[in-house]
């Protein structure tokens, strides 16, 4: 694989930060950022003690100016950018009829208004530059089946996966790939919510639902990296979902006849 220049929101810990260190310890360079100065500093100091090429931009992907910014870190560093991760993302959880106006607008904010915010900057790039480029939209099975008390997070990452499926039919003639992860993995996110579900399963004397039996950030590091080392124009607008080794491959929503009741 040809040196990649990696930019990727959110990766200051979890998920985010695991695939920053894979990218840098097979050589590649990597844009770090959060909305911490001092989480972004310690993660670059992290991958620069492991010999990685990297730079850090703190901001708010939600704000507009943090797209640009990112772009230009990645020119002015190294040239060039051509893998965009958009892994930011938040909950504000709470059942749909108690929850605030601020918490909806905060997690669509950041899951869905920032990743269409970093990605229209770098796709003007890698069209100037005539190269190929991949974007990697970060989801989650909320997105593809909705859960309970997530009824912002379910639907900011509903609209990311349609934006997936349209930028991957809008940039194909660019060479820009678009797909989407949906990734199960124990973080400081989700470690909250598999310790309230292994509570309440042993107060029921139940096992574990399977939906919180997951794997490692790594494993999901792993797979988008191998995503990017496959650079097949053929895979834009595939959505994949990463469980540990448990990789599956989800097929866009089709339509069929209604039931004859409807009919007439």
């Amino acid at each position: 694989m040809e040196k990649e220049v990696v930019i990727i929101t959110g990766s200051t810990r979890g998920i985010g930060f695991a695939i920053a260190k894979m990218f840098a310890l097979k050589g590649h360079a990597v844009i770090i950022n959060g909305r911490k100065e001092a989480a972004v500093k310690n993660g670059v100091q992290q991958l620069l003690e492991i010999g990685g090429q990297v730079y850090g931009v703190t901001g708010d992907v939600a704000h507009e100016q943090t797209g640009e910014r990112l772009i230009h870190a990645a020119i002015t560093q190294f040239g060039k950018a051509t893998v965009l991760i958009n892994n930011a993302g938040i909950v504000r959880d709470r059942m749909s009829y108690k929850m605030e106006i601020d918490e909806w607008d905060e997690v669509m904010n950041v899951n869905l208004r920032g990743a269409f915010i970093c990605t229209k900057p770098f796709v003007q790039h890698v069209k100037e530059t005539g190269k190929r480029g991949t974007i990697i939209n970060m989801i989650s099975t909320a997105g593809l089946e909705g859960v309970v008390g997530q009824v912002n997070y379910s639907a900011a990452k509903a609209g990311l996966i349609g934006m997936t499926f349209a930028l991957a039919k809008e940039l194909h003639r660019f060479n820009i790939r678009v797909m989407a992860v949906a990734p199960s993995a124990l973080t400081d996110m989700t470690r909250p919510h598999i310790e309230r579900a292994k509570e309440k399963a042993r107060a029921q004397g139940m096992p574990l639902d399977p939906y919180w039996q997951v794997g490692e950030p790594e494993d999901v590091a792993q797979f988008i990296y191998r995503l990017c080392e496959r650079p097949s124009i053929e895979d834009s607008g595939q959505i994949f979902q990463v469980n540990g080794k448990v990789i599956n491959r989800w097929s866009p929503p089709k339509k069929e006849a209604a039931p004859s009741w409807m009919e007439g």
